[in-house]
């Protein structure tokens, strides 16, 4: 507790106070003292003490020689100037907590000067799965022995991103793209005669595709081929379509191509497998990447090429985009 200090105050007052002048005036000039007359009262006594203590000026006791002085008024501007500067720390404090709050709310690209450069990635627009026949189970279901897809192929393509223009030659009729429509993007006409056997030994269904172009001139193609079963896609790819480092088959403009390790590892998916592929220099006019993936009783085929380089990031971005769709 903050202890009240205070100045000892003479509590008693004289009772009577002179106001009359004295009896006798001097009319002779003093010698020495001054010829004014003294009309001011005595000087030994005090006014009367204020009622209340401590709520009036402290009074004077004639035996102090050091009467107490009353308390020195702050300057005003002082003061001023002290609340003007409370005012804008103050203000400063609070601008600076809302900066804070607002730039961990923004995105990154959204906060200038630390907006995140493109990778190269496409603008693609919401993917959803297609619905299912009722009662049908996803592919990977544990009731679904065989690995089907129920879902109709055709809507299990990767849509074109935006800004790209379709490949109306892939959309064949109906959106189910011919046999040799397919096969014409195999480069030796060997090589399109043993896979059209294999397809028609293999027992496949039908085929739907998709292609597009975007406008830094890279070309997509997506192919999607239904089998009867997982086993026999299985089979397919690994006994027929590829070996270690290499596909069996050559594609149009991709006549030396290896294995494709740059993907991360991040990106695989448990029940869609990946062969991926790139075309090695000296490459021709332009350079080809591929990907054939298998995913329960569908194969399917990712093709991108582009006039001396085919970027990696957008390739791998669509092949795993559509690695999500057939899982």
């Amino acid at each position: 507790m903050t202890e009240n200090l205070s100045v000892p105050l003479d509590t008693e007052a004289p009772t009577e106070v002179q106001t009359e002048a004295p009896a006798e005036v001097r009319t002779e000039a003093p010698t020495e003292a001054s010829t004014e007359v003294r009309t001011e009262a005595p000087t030994d006594v005090l006014p009367e003490a204020p009622v209340g203590g401590l709520d009036g000026p402290p009074a004077v006791s004639p035996a102090d020689p050091f009467p107490a002085q009353p308390p020195v008024k702050k300057d005003r501007r002082v003061l001023r100037a002290t609340l003007r500067w409370t005012a804008a720390v103050v203000a400063f404090a609070a601008a600076c907590t809302a900066a804070t709050y607002g730039i961990t709310e923004m995105k990154r690209t959204d906060v200038p000067g630390l907006a995140t450069a493109s990778d190269g990635r496409w603008d693609y627009p919401e993917i959803q799965l297609p619905p299912l026949p009722s009662g049908s189970p996803r592919p990977f279901d544990e009731a679904n022995t065989t690995s089907v897809h129920h879902a109709d192929l055709r809507k299990l393509l990767l849509p074109s991103p935006k800004g790209a223009t379709a490949d109306k030659g892939l959309r064949g009729a109906d959106g189910w793209l011919p046999r040799k429509d397919f096969l014409a993007g195999y480069a030796s006409k060997d090589d399109r005669d043993d896979i059209g056997q294999l397809l028609t030994d293999y027992g496949l269904r039908h085929i739907a595709a998709r292609g597009w172009t975007t406008p830094d001139g890279t070309h997509t193609r997506i192919y999607l081929l239904r089998f009867d079963t997982a086993a026999v896609v299985d089979a397919l790819q690994q006994d027929e379509f590829t070996s270690w480092d290499s596909p069996n088959f050559a594609l149009r403009g991709a006549a030396d191509v290896h294995s494709d390790e740059s993907f991360p590892d991040s990106t695989r998916m448990d029940d869609v497998a990946r062969y991926a592929y790139t075309e090695a220099k000296p490459y021709g006019a332009e350079q080809v990447r591929q990907a054939y993936l298998v995913a329960g009783d569908t194969l399917g085929l990712v093709v991108q090429s582009r006039k001396g380089r085919a970027l990696a990031v957008p390739f791998q971005q669509t092949v795993v985009l559509q690695s999500q769709l057939l899982g």
